[in-house]
């Protein structure tokens, strides 16, 4: 229940409204009250009321703090009037006491308590179908059994000596210095409030509040992506005068070992055989929607090593705009063995294949022959440690490591 239902009565809607119900509500009245419409002072002022109203009530933050508060809960800015700063205009206080304002003296509105943040992991299959987890959050909620007061109803008083705020301003001089600093007030221990021991709540000793644990339904939509959020507000811990902050998971995604993802679209790497690449065919993989692919590429359309191609629609879904990103494939070829085939076969690949292009030296140059070997990584890896100029024993008579060997003509 509200504690103040004024703005929604000059809407003319209930406290439970929607915010479309709310938005065409204003939009009826401020059509009836408009200076352009109805030129009366009477129509102008309800105009102001009825857009002041739709201000507080079309803003989520500031409809919690009004439902909770009343219009008393927005008329000390900071904290309860739509910033919600992290300290609810404490800083500012320190500052004019320490200077001899009147701070604390002002009105402030509630404070805003902390969130809470978890993160949810999830997998590349997940962001694209989507997934429901259901999370066990342990909480503080307010004392079911004194409603928050801390004891019976009439036996808390507001603390005199900090006129309950929970902490006291001392003043000490050092020396030649004066030195101003806030404490916990002594008399209510922070509380804020005096409850004789024998008033006190049974339930939660005259702490306020009570632990809870609630289970949430997290809901992670097709399409979201890495860090985005989903916001459960006001299910964080809750306190006496203080409004709950928001519970909130922040989405992980987890590394998938074939799919990268890039924004919209997908990244896969597709290994193929030579004569798929140079003569057609097709090759297949299974999408993180579960279903397979199956692709074709046309004869005569070269593949060549990475080569990327796209196909379309085969994407992440587009949360926002509906659709999907395409899908990238990157080529990676596979070729046959050395010695696959027999020197009649190799040379009708000669009368097929585009013809070699011609080795070209100057006339005058100098030209030794070289021969292939086979790489050894281990032993070029040891040689390299010693020097270019090392060999191994072995190589001394034979000629010198492996590699390529040239002979000078």
């Amino acid at each position: 229940m509200v504690k103040d239902s004024k703005f929604y009565d000059l809407l003319g809607v209930s406290s439970t409204a929607t915010d479309s119900e709310i938005k065409k509500a204003y939009r009826k009245a401020a059509l009836k009250y408009h200076p352009d419409k109805n030129p009366s002072e009477e129509a102008a002022e309800k105009f102001k009321e009825v857009s002041s109203a739709y201000e507080v009530l079309s803003d989520p933050q500031k409809r919690e703090v009004y439902d909770q508060f009343g219009e008393e809960g927005l008329s000390g800015g900071g904290a309860g009037a739509g910033g919600f700063g992290g300290f609810g205009g404490f800083g500012d206080d320190i500052f004019s006491q320490f200077f001899g304002g009147a701070g604390s003296a002002r009105p402030r509105g509630p404070q805003r308590g902390r969130d809470i943040k978890h993160e949810i992991a999830v997998t590349l299959e997940e962001l694209y179908k989507g997934r429901t987890a259901k999370l066990a959050l342990n909480k503080q909620i307010l004392c079911k059994s004194c409603n928050g007061r801390g004891g019976k109803e009439g036996a808390v008083r507001k603390c005199t000596g900090c006129s309950g705020t929970g902490y006291k301003f001392v003043t000490r001089q050092m020396g030649p210095m004066i030195q101003r600093f806030q404490t916990e007030c002594d008399q209510c221990s922070g509380t804020g409030d005096i409850i004789d021991p024998k008033d006190r709540c049974k339930a939660c000793h005259g702490k306020k509040v009570a632990n809870e644990r609630k289970i949430l339904e997290v809901h992670v939509d097709p399409g979201m992506k890495d860090g985005q959020k989903i916001v459960f507000r006001g299910e964080a811990d809750q306190a006496p005068d203080v409004i709950p902050g928001d519970v909130i998971f922040v989405v992980s995604e987890k590394p998938h070992k074939k799919f990268q993802r890039v924004g919209d679209d997908l990244v896969y790497e597709a290994e193929i055989d030579l004569l798929t690449a140079i003569a057609g065919g097709e090759f297949a993989l299974e999408h993180v929607s579960g279903d397979w692919l199956k692709v074709a590429i046309v004869p005569g359309e070269v593949v060549s090593p990475g080569m990327r191609k796209v196909i379309e629609g085969k994407g992440m879904p587009i949360a926002k705009y509906g659709g999907y990103g395409n899908l990238l494939v990157n080529f990676k070829i596979k070729f046959p063995p050395s010695h696959f085939t027999s020197e009649e076969n190799l040379k009708k690949l000669e009368e097929i294949l585009p013809p070699r292009a011609k080795v070209v030296i100057p006339a005058k140059a100098h030209v030794d022959e070289c021969v292939l070997s086979e790489f050894d990584a281990a032993k070029y890896s040891r040689q390299n440690g010693r020097g270019a100029q090392s060999y191994d024993e072995d190589d001394e008579e034979t000629g010198g490591a492996e590699g390529v060997q040239c002979a000078s003509q």
